[in-house]
C-alpha cells in the first residue's frame, strides 16, 4: 500500500501512504509543509486496481488527528481520537470489597443514610407509632411493611 492515494469517505484526498506501523497507515499530506497522520487499518479499505485507500472516516477527521511529534505518534491519543478501545485507560478501583465515598455500588439505603434522609422502613415504623403524620383520610403515607411484626 505504500504511494497509494488515500481519500476520505467524503471524497477529499488526504495525501499517499508512506509507511505502516502495526495496526496503523501512516500518511503523509502537503507539498511544503508536510504532516504526518496515523490512520486505524480498520477505517481503510485498499483498492489495488485504482492504487487508492479510501476511508470509512472524512478528510476533517484526519486531518483533526494528533500528528507525529519528530517522526513518533502516541498510539494511545491517536487511538483514542478515533474512538477506539486502545485509547482508554483502565479505571482506578479499590478492590477488595471497599467501597469509595462516591461509588455507585452505594445501594439506595446506604446512600440516603450518608445523606442523613430518612429511609423508608424508618419512616413506617415513626408513622406506626405514631410519632409521624398520617396521610389523607388518616391512612399512613407509606403502607406499613407486611413483614415487620405489629
Amino acid at each position: 500500500m505504500d504511494g497509494y492515494d488515500v481519500i476520505g469517505s467524503d471524497d477529499g484526498k488526504l495525501g499517499q501512504v508512506v509507511e505502516i506501523d502495526g495496526d496503523f497507515l501512516i500518511v503523509e499530506e502537503g507539498t511544503l509543509r508536510k504532516k504526518r497522520h496515523a490512520i486505524p487499518k480498520a477505517f481503510a479499505h485498499p483498492d489495488d486496481g485504482e492504487q487508492v485507500v479510501r476511508l470509512t472516516v472524512s478528510k476533517e477527521l484526519v486531518e483533526d488527528s494528533p500528528t507525529f511529534k519528530e517522526g513518533e505518534f502516541d498510539r494511545n491519543a491517536a487511538a483514542a481520537h478515533y474512538g477506539l478501545a486502545e485509547g482508554y485507560e483502565e479505571p482506578e478501583t479499590k478492590g477488595d470489597g471497599e467501597l469509595t465515598p462516591d461509588d455507585p455500588a452505594w445501594s439506595s439505603e446506604q446512600q440516603a443514610a450518608r445523606s442523613g434522609i430518612e429511609s423508608a422502613s424508618e419512616r413506617r415504623v415513626k408513622i406506626q407509632q405514631g410519632e409521624s403524620e398520617a396521610g389523607v383520610r388518616g391512612r399512613p403515607i407509606i403502607p406499613p411493611d407486611p413483614h415487620d411484626p405489629l
